[in-house]
């Protein structure tokens, strides 16, 4: 096990009834609020967004509202909303909705105090450190997925290019995340699904490792993932059921608050490589790692074939057999890709008709600041031979 520094400061408010607490736990940073939402769909139909409105007007703050958000957050609502706070002397953003929602809150978090253009944090030119001016932002968390709630991460799009690009800073955090699985009870299949896997990916991220002596997050990690493959389908044959959505949304925070990866160097390469997707073609961030996590595993997995028959066994229920690893290995990997399609999502270009023409040009994109990943280094001929794959 590596030496590791672990905190996580996001206070987690969870169950029913938890979001029309949200003046008390944003109380502390300000009267004036930026209210980043969607502005349409489930978040004004369900009627939580003019509770939430009115529950912050009646305790006394001042609103400014950004809405419009698309999927796959792109860099200009930021910088829309970098300058909104500048204009209305904005104290905290509240992000209201799933991870593309608290993405781009603290992008604009990041952003908001700094001269130049937010875009350059995610490039690289300009470097997230003490001395950055750094908003506070809260969450009303209506998408379990992407753990963005308490991660450390935030990822948008820049159209100019097709790129999508990431920043990573402790500051970033959500102060608080107010979490009622009650909300998500109106979810799209496809989207339930699509924020299922995503979850599956983030801790698979952790769990595909080359260290050794990290049982005990091997067993944190297993045991996430097989909350999940036990209660998605559940939550998609029964979406009102509130043990399996709170089992579901509490698995998407822990599969990204840091704590599945502390003593491990994580990969992150499948998700490098679905993220060109999405740059190019806008597409759900689940539904991209669907497709690629299947051909990424079979392409990677003799670099510990232990790993991944461990994997098999423990996550999968599949039979040992200590005489045939790589067999028992390979039926891990079809298990995985078998629940995507059983859950509604494509396991290729081609089921989610994306077009197949650009996968050089991806390839090239993807490792333009040089190889992916960590348990296989993937250069670019690699990641285009995935890509070929997953056709």
């Amino acid at each position: 096990m590596n030496n590791f520094d672990f905190s996580n400061n996001t206070r987690i408010i969870f169950g029913k009834g938890v979001e029309k607490q949200v003046g008390k736990y944003a109380q502390p940073y300000g009267k004036k609020i930026l209210l980043v939402h969607y502005g349409d769909g489930v978040v004004k139909t369900s009627g939580l967004y003019d509770k939430l409105v009115d529950s912050l007007k009646q305790d006394g703050f001042e609103i400014t509202e950004l809405y419009d958000i698309e999927v796959n957050p792109e860099i200009e609502k930021v910088r829309e909303g970098c300058q909104l706070c500048r204009e209305k002397e904005i104290d905290m953003i509240l992000a209201l909705g799933g991870g593309s929602i608290i993405d781009t809150a603290k992008a604009i978090s990041v952003g908001a105090g700094y001269e130049g253009d937010v875009w350059d944090f995610f490039i690289g030119k300009a470097v997230i450190n003490e001395a950055t001016s750094i908003l506070p932002v809260g969450v009303v968390l209506t998408l379990p997925a992407t753990g963005s709630e308490s991660s450390s991460a935030a990822i948008l799009t820049n159209k100019d290019g097709k790129l999508k690009r990431d920043i990573t800073h402790e500051g970033i955090r959500p102060t608080f995340a107010l979490m009622n699985p009650e909300i998500t009870f109106t979810l799209p299949a496809f989207q339930t699904a699509a924020g299922g896997v995503d979850i599956i990916s983030h801790v698979l991220e952790r769990y595909w490792t080359l260290e050794s002596d990290v049982d005990f997050s091997d067993r944190l990690c297993e045991a996430t993932i097989k909350s999940v493959l036990k209660n998605l389908p559940i939550t998609l044959a029964d979406p009102s059921n509130y043990a399996a959505r709170a089992e579901i949304m509490w698995a998407g925070t822990v599969a990204h608050n840091g704590i599945l990866g502390a003593g491990r160097t994580e990969d992150w390469g499948t998700h490098m490589i679905a993220h060109e997707i999405s740059g190019m073609y806008g597409t759900t961030h689940g539904a991209t790692l669907s497709i690629i996590t299947p051909q990424w595993m079979t392409y990677v997995y003799q670099e510990d074939i232990p790993r991944f028959a461990r994997f098999a066994t423990q996550v999968w229920g599949i039979e040992p057999n200590f005489n045939d690893l790589e067999g028992v290995a390979l039926k891990g990997i079809e298990a995985t890709k078998a629940f995507y399609q059983k859950v509604g999502l494509p396991t290729s270009f081609t089921q989610a008709n994306i077009p197949t023409d650009q996968f050089k040009i991806m390839a090239e994109k993807c490792t333009m600041n040089g190889p992916v990943g960590n348990f296989k280094q993937l250069n670019t001929e690699d990641v285009l031979k995935i890509y070929e794959m997953s056709s």
